[in-house]
């Protein structure tokens, strides 16, 4: 149980929207909107006014947006922040410069639509009243000249690494795949994200990663050098033939309370590729993939648990690594070479 409530401030320009979403909280047991600002100037002055625990931020808002403002608070003051935006780019760069978590702004339409979002927010801000901000470095280029340099690939033909990742996960991804070599065996990969974001994801890793990314479709096949990523509200599923690894997605009950989710990949992993195989499990709330990586080392796989300090949220790699799951422990910027020894 929390001590006390956790302390949110609403910013956005619209205030509509402010004042809509503050009464959803009114009532919360958990959450006490403490505050509300209409640009990053008031934000300011609010957050030294209110000492929040937590920031909704939009992107778009006037005299300065919200990218540039998280790109001067976050040095001074981390406070932890989740994007609400209805452009997922703009997300995106937001979480380059610190935010911890997004949420896509909906059309709302009617009183239902805002009781859905702000029950997603609800549960994005308690997630980040608990996560550590990381001020983030740009490992881009050395990481990419690494793994250009890197020439390690599996003996084994059938060798597959699947990944799974929250939040926070994005970031983390991104640190793992810049630094893989393009002759890389396979990657699936599930990073909890809404839809229309995971395509735009997966673009924008693959301008910048030496293997090739890609968002997943069903029946989609695998190779070396390739990593596809689980498209948002679907689920991917390992399977194999005669002509080697395939993909399948489709629209099933959440697992775990994800879609998609990573245990339903890193089952189908454990009964399809077995001792042939290496999980990853990333930074990220709660327990998903935990489960399916017991499965995974059970059947013999290789797998990594991404360490305490440098994870957002240590809840997923915990839970794994309490289970059992987990073969080694590890910080975020040594997975990647440790998977390149593994092969």
């Amino acid at each position: 149980m929390l001590e006390r409530k956790i302390k949110l401030l609403i910013v956005d320009d619209s205030i509509l929207f402010r004042e809509t979403l503050a009464k959803f909280f009114i009532n919360d047991n958990v959450i006490e909107v403490v505050g509300k600002a209409s640009d990053p100037y008031e934000a300011r002055d609010k957050i030294v006014e209110l000492h929040p625990d937590v920031l909704t931020l939009d992107v778009e808002m006037p005299k300065m947006n919200g990218i540039q403002f998280l790109k001067k608070l976050i040095p001074q003051c981390p406070i932890p922040t989740v994007i609400v935006s209805s452009a997922p780019i703009m997300a995106f760069d937001a979480l380059d410069a610190g935010a911890v978590d997004y949420v896509k702004k909906p059309m709302i339409k009617t009183p239902k639509d805002m009781e859905a979002f702000a029950a997603d927010l609800r549960g994005k801000v308690i997630t980040a009243s608990q996560a550590k901000v990381i001020q983030k470095k740009n490992p881009t280029a050395a990481s990419m000249e690494n793994a250009l340099s890197q020439s390690s690939i599996a003996k084994n033909k059938d060798t597959i690494i699947a990944i799974g990742a929250s939040t926070g996960g994005t970031d983390a991804l991104q640190t793992v795949l810049t630094a893989l070599p393009a002759n890389i065996p396979p990657i699936v990969i599930v990073q909890h994200m809404p839809p229309g974001f995971t395509k735009m994801f997966a673009d924008r890793l693959n301008r910048i990663c030496a293997v090739e990314i890609r968002e997943a479709k069903d029946g989609d096949r695998l190779r070396t050098g390739l990593a596809l990523i689980a498209p948002g509200d679907f689920h991917m599923s390992l399977h194999k033939d005669t002509q080697g690894y395939f993909v399948k997605i489709d629209t099933g009950e959440k697992v775990s309370s994800h879609r998609p989710s990573v245990d339903y990949l890193f089952n189908t992993v454990a009964k399809v590729a077995g001792k042939n195989a290496i999980g990853v499990i990333l930074t990220g709330m709660g327990s998903d993939g935990a489960d399916g990586m017991v499965k995974m080392k059970n059947q013999g796989a290789y797998t990594i648990g991404q360490d305490k300090e440098t994870c957002v949220v240590y809840g997923m790699p915990m839970t794994a690594y309490m289970r059992g799951g987990v073969t080694i422990q590890a910080p975020l910027d040594k997975i990647s070479s440790m998977i390149c020894k593994r092969l």
